[in-house]
């Protein structure tokens, strides 16, 4: 296959020179905004929900995005189109754009956007089938007045320490507590929780992002009869809950067996679960936007 192409205010560039300035906000402060979108069989998945979640990401730091909806839409669905991606992954990023050392935003004239679809695997095919072993770490999510964790921005250093923290522990994913001490989010996924016959997950409200797949889940949920709640959690909750999995994009469904030590119900992945996730793969391929001689 000939050199990936990269999208970049305008022009698909092949990877060796696709390049912004030293001076673009979103490099010297991670001032900007992202979405990370999947692809499956030939279609962008739920597409219409991560363009909107980007442009309230942009609305909510002032941020103005020099494309319409549909043009970000064409950008994405022809990034994969142009680089053969019909199953994959798509990293979407608006950033304040060119400005000069100082902080100040308004110096930056235009918005800057670049678009790149290639493949993800955060985790390894195994692990779908015996779980993760995941800690709480010290550093506490974000307080969301002071950058809400609903905005996706590109500053994710509070995600990244937290992370540090669980390799350093020799696990791969850590659990991150609000400042209230209620369950948050892990650093790149949501939580749920099946506990007296509910699936339960943190407010998108209160200290998490509010995920696509998060939100897809839910639906398939209740579509199966399942009860579920989005309330406050404690770490009690998940110690003592008979299944737990994680969900994102990157990761998609993702069975949770330990934490801090303790199994997870059986320490086995469970049948809640297990249904949830075929439900999933099927909504795949059939929810999305087609993309041209891919689909």
């Amino acid at each position: 296959m000939s050199e990936q192409l990269i999208y970049i205010d305008g022009e698909y560039l092949p990877k060796g020179e696709a390049k912004i300035s030293v001076f673009d906000h979103g490099f010297l402060y991670g001032d900007g905004v992202f979405e990370g979108i999947r692809a499956y069989h030939g279609k962008v998945f739920r597409l219409e929900q991560h363009i909107a979640r980007l442009y309230e990401s942009a609305k909510a730091i002032g941020l103005t995005i020099p494309a319409t909806p549909l043009e970000i839409s064409g950008i994405v669905v022809e990034s994969c189109r142009r680089n053969g991606i019909a199953n994959g992954y798509i990293r979407l990023v608006v950033s304040r754009g060119v400005g000069d050392l100082g902080l100040n935003p308004y110096l930056c004239p235009k918005g800057s956007i670049v678009c790149i679809a290639a493949t993800i695997q955060l985790y390894s095919p195994e692990l779908y089938e015996k779980g993760l072993d995941i800690v709480t770490v010290p550093t506490p999510r974000n307080h969301p007045e002071a950058l809400n964790p609903r905005i996706k921005s590109l500053n994710y250093l509070n995600n990244i320490m937290a992370k540090m923290e669980a390799i350093r522990a020799g696990v791969q994913e850590a659990l991150m507590l609000n400042l209230q001490g209620y369950v948050a989010e892990c650093t790149g996924d949501n939580i749920f929780v099946w506990r007296g016959r509910k699936l339960v997950t943190p407010p998108a409200t209160e200290n998490a992002l509010e995920g696509i797949t998060r939100n897809a889940v839910i639906e398939l949920a209740r579509r199966k009869g399942l009860e579920v709640r989005e309330e406050r959690m404690s770490r009690f909750d998940v110690y003592t809950a008979d299944e737990m999995f994680l969900t994102g994009t990157g990761a998609e469904l993702i069975p949770v067996v330990k934490v801090d030590g303790r199994e997870i119900g059986s320490g086995a992945v469970g049948p809640v679960f297990r249904g949830l996730l075929e439900d999933f793969r099927e909504l795949t391929k059939v929810d999305g936007v087609s993309i041209p001689g891919l689909s």
